[in-house]
């Protein structure tokens, strides 16, 4: 990559879809054009524009898993726990210290000459407002989860560090109230900080680097070039692509899944809708062609529209909470929160010789997994608006603003909860199921009904917007970088992630779901992992920023 051949003026045309470097970069030469190796059709109707073996491969093996699932139900769910244990038993420190390098790398680039070099091109501008920017961050790498987990996980580490049991994070603080919320609220910080956006920003930056200054299809194969060479367009690239389409599907299979229990569990508290797996199925096939109608109306009157109502709702539930629930308390939790999880940081992510091996495996392992999953279809999306950026501010924003905005979301909701327990003595927050927290916390609150009814929906609206943006990127994908694929392609994949998610639902609930997201995040952290050095290649080899 550093050889003069290899390179070529920044003014010549590069990718289909790809911008060209504006200013002095080091492009990749490669004669590959993006489609060259599609399957372009016209069946039933439908015009289909895919890679054939990367689409083929990823549907044939998703398909097979669904029926198999489907139709061995009470087999299977044993097989989900084996996996999950066997995983997160055996793997958990693997998790645990790829996500500490990944910080590493993200903190060591910040503070590097390298930090200087501009995402696109020496003289490249942002095409984003930081207001935007900011917001577009945000909405891509949280959402179902704040919404499931904002008020379970403060309130479940504080009661495990409270009791000293088993799942206490780092032992607990056993019979001391104010040493147990501060343990509970940095444990539930450690997993919603650093950690997962430096996953996320290394999945976007290494995207964006060889794609918007190498000029390269923006695709996860196309991070290893500085590896592979020319063999990324072949069968090491394939199976790099499909890796990453499994990643991605389960990952969202896995917010999804989750979303649906809780929005059914929110109908089933508000309304007296039957608690079943029947409701869950409706509402799955429900948003799912929510999803499609987005899908059908494009990016602009779609899942724009959608992200900017779900923006103001969350907004809106936020600030209400925090102005008639117990508003200095949050106020000042935020930044003793802020202290705690900087103070419980290194004891957290230390990955070896843990004695809370039933948080640091079945949460943290489980949380760096899912994360990974997740992190192509975030990862994708963020390089597409972050174009302009320095690398160093690209990096801050993406770490610091988001971990800020997820500190005040959990210090809100789960302080909240466990001001609500421990002040008022209401056991009913704490004992509730965990789909069904977040309401019976609203429930203490004025107005229950309308902002459980606001919850139920930014629920569902989160489900919406995943579905439709994680079509977008598997399909992206799977046509060989193509961004502007036919229609009904996305529509297939999201009715995939439907599918799959009822699947694990019916399969093994909620171990199904976490089962599948470490299993395609195991194979995933081994690409990262390398994806980290191609960073530094790729970085090194740019002209130097002065």
């Amino acid at each position: 990559m550093d050889n003069p051949d290899s390179k070529r003026p920044a003014e010549e045309p590069v990718s289909e879809g790809i911008p060209a470097p504006d200013g002095p970069a080091n492009l990749i030469d490669t004669d590959y054009v993006i489609g060259q190796d599609n399957i372009t059709t016209s069946a039933m109707g439908f015009n289909l524009d895919l890679h054939g073996k990367v689409f083929t491969i990823s549907a044939l093996v998703v398909l097979l898993f669904v029926v198999l699932t489907l139709a061995l139900q009470e087999a299977i769910s044993p097989v989900y726990d084996a996996i999950f244990g066997f995983l997160t038993g055996n793997l958990a420190w693997f998790f645990i210290l790829a996500a500490n390098i990944f910080v590493i790398l993200c903190l060591g680039l910040i503070v590097s000459p390298l930090g200087k070099i501009r995402i696109g091109g020496a003289d490249a501008k942002p095409d984003f407002t930081y207001t935007g920017w900011f917001s577009m961050l945000f909405a891509a790498g949280m959402g179902i989860g704040l919404m499931f987990f904002g008020v379970n996980e403060p309130l479940t580490h504080f009661g495990t560090s409270l009791d000293g049991g088993d799942w206490a994070p780092l032992a607990g603080a056993e019979g001391d109230a104010a040493g147990a919320a501060a343990l509970g609220m940095a444990a539930t910080i450690f997993h919603w900080g650093l950690h997962p956006w430096a996953i996320y920003a290394v999945v976007a930056l290494s995207l964006a680097l060889f794609s918007f200054n190498k000029g390269l299809p923006l695709s996860m194969r196309s991070v290893f070039y500085p590896l592979l060479g020319e063999r990324v367009w072949g069968w090491p690239g394939h199976l790099i692509d499909i890796l990453a389409v499994f990643a991605t599907l389960f990952g969202l299979a896995t917010s999804l899944g989750l979303g649906a229990t809780q929005a059914a569990a929110g109908l089933t508290y508000l309304f007296g809708a039957p608690e079943s797996d029947i409701t869950m199925i409706l509402l799955i096939i429900g948003i799912t062609m929510i999803a499609i109608c987005s899908i059908i109306a494009g990016v602009d009157k779609g899942v724009q529209l959608l992200s900017k109502i779900n923006i103001a709702m969350a907004a809106a539930l936020l600030f209400f909470v925090i102005g008639v629930g117990p508003t200095l308390l949050i106020a000042t939790g935020f930044f003793e929160n802020l202290v705690n999880y900087v103070v419980h940081l290194p004891a957290l992510s230390n990955p070896f010789g843990r004695e809370d091996a039933n948080f640091s495996q079945g949460w943290t392992a489980f949380y760096w997994a899912w994360w990974i999953s997740w992190s192509p279809y975030v990862g994708m999306f963020i390089a597409r608006v972050s174009r302009g950026r320095t690398v160093r501010e690209f990096l801050i924003s993406v770490l610091i603003v988001p971990s800020v905005v997820s500190v005040l979301w959990m210090t809100t909701f789960g302080g909240t909860a466990i001001d609500q327990y421990v002040s008022q003595g209401i056991e009913a927050v704490r004992d509730a199921g965990v789909d069904l927290q977040l309401f019976i916390m609203l429930e203490q609150l004025p107005l229950s009904q309308i902002t459980s009814f606001l919850a139920i929906v930014l629920v569902i609206v989160f489900f919406v917007t995943s579905s439709d943006s994680g079509s977008l990127v598997i399909d992206s994908i799977t046509a060989g970088g193509k961004v502007d694929a036919p229609k009904p392609q996305r529509v297939f994949w999201a009715i995939i992630e439907g599918a799959i998610a009822i699947a694990l639902l019916l399969g093994g609930g909620l171990t199904a779901l976490q089962t599948m997201a470490v299993s395609t995040g195991f194979p995933f952290t081994i690409i990262l992992l390398v994806a980290c050095y191609a960073i530094i290649k790729g970085l090194m080899s740019e002209p130097k920023a002065v």
